[in-house]
């Protein structure tokens, strides 16, 4: 039995600890300030809002001021901030990380401004343990539930990266592993964007009266296309592109994620700002808005050409009219 802290109480990390509990690990999910909304759900209905599913009894929740009890013992310490707020959540538990062999990131974007991967930040701020990144078509209310999944670990520790696959590894949480830290975080960065175009197209399509079928199923090739030039270019493994961290999770996140649900409502005609907030205040971060303006940016700096993404970039920072998303069909 593996003693573990999921420290975030986002949907993700929530799903994650409901996973793992189930298996029969020892698990504690931890929520900080930022948690403050869903703690009451959490602690009170033993349910996440965003979630389908009821916590197992054995889940331990813990709430801000109970940080050091929520670390304990753990050898394994899953961080389930989103990108933006990886660095702070990790200076808020490194001081109570001293049995933590290993780190696990859920979060798929890079860090703002710096344009570093996760485990990056993570490496920076906990005292340099090795870390685990989780990538791959998971989402998070089919986590909660058990439905099957296939996910992919990355860590340049292979220690980590065997300790880290053996503990989520189950019948229905189906654990693939890679070497490539970078490319498949660039992935779970990149794929963001191409949801958005995704949902972009959907929206327009309902708009218009008009389904887009054909034009969607370019986009999203040339999504993963794009995808591949810039990890390879970035120095991560173009086959772990065409994989499931990069591939498979477009896919699933072009179907029935949040950063696809955002890009329709732009499609519909909404302004880009009006719904990210809209879904900020439902507790539903976008990373894709982010993600489109680091890979615009990376991709300038590298002298790539990516219509696709670049076209997500120019309706969702540059008010473009979403149309644009069409137009870089190649």
């Amino acid at each position: 039995m593996a003693v573990v802290a999921v420290f975030g109480a986002g949907a993700m990390g929530t799903a994650l600890a409901i996973h793992l509990a189930r298996k029969g690990e020892q698990v504690t999910l931890w929520g900080s300030k930022y948690d403050a909304r869903v703690l009451p759900d959490l602690t009170e209905q033993r349910r996440h809002p965003a979630l389908p599913e009821h916590l197992p009894e054995s889940l331990r929740v813990l709430g801000p001021d109970e940080l050091d009890d929520a670390a304990k013992g753990a050898s394994l310490a899953v961080m389930g901030a989103n990108s933006g707020g990886a660095r702070s959540l990790a200076q808020m538990v490194a001081p109570a990380l001293t049995d933590a062999r290993a780190v696990v990131s859920l979060a798929k974007g890079l860090e703002p401004g710096s344009r570093k991967r996760m485990s990056e930040v993570y490496g920076e701020e906990l005292g340099g343990r090795p870390v685990v990144a989780v990538g791959g078509p998971a989402l998070a209310a089919e986590v909660a539930e058990g439905l099957p999944c296939a996910a992919v670990l990355a860590s340049a520790d292979d220690a980590a990266l065997s300790e880290g696959s053996d503990t989520l590894r189950s019948d229905a949480y189906i654990v693939h592993s890679t070497p490539d830290c970078a490319g498949l975080e660039l992935c779970g960065t990149a794929k963001n964007v191409g949801a958005i175009a995704a949902g972009i197209l959907e929206g327009l399509g309902s708009a218009r009266d008009q389904s887009y079928k054909n034009a969607r199923a370019a986009v999203f090739a040339q999504a993963v296309s794009e995808m591949a030039d810039l990890v390879e270019r970035l120095g991560g493994r173009r086959e772990t592109a065409l994989g499931l961290a990069g591939l498979g999770d477009l896919l699933v996140t072009s179907i029935g994620g949040r950063n696809r649900q955002f890009g329709e409502m732009v499609g519909l005609g909404s302004e880009p700002l009006e719904a990210g907030r809209d879904m900020e205040s439902r507790g539903l971060t976008v990373e894709g808005i982010e993600s489109a303006r680091d890979v615009h940016e990376l991709a300038a700096q590298e002298g790539l050409d990516l219509p696709i993404h670049d076209a997500v970039y120019r309706v969702v920072h540059e008010d473009a009219d979403p149309t644009e998303v069409l137009s870089a069909i190649r």
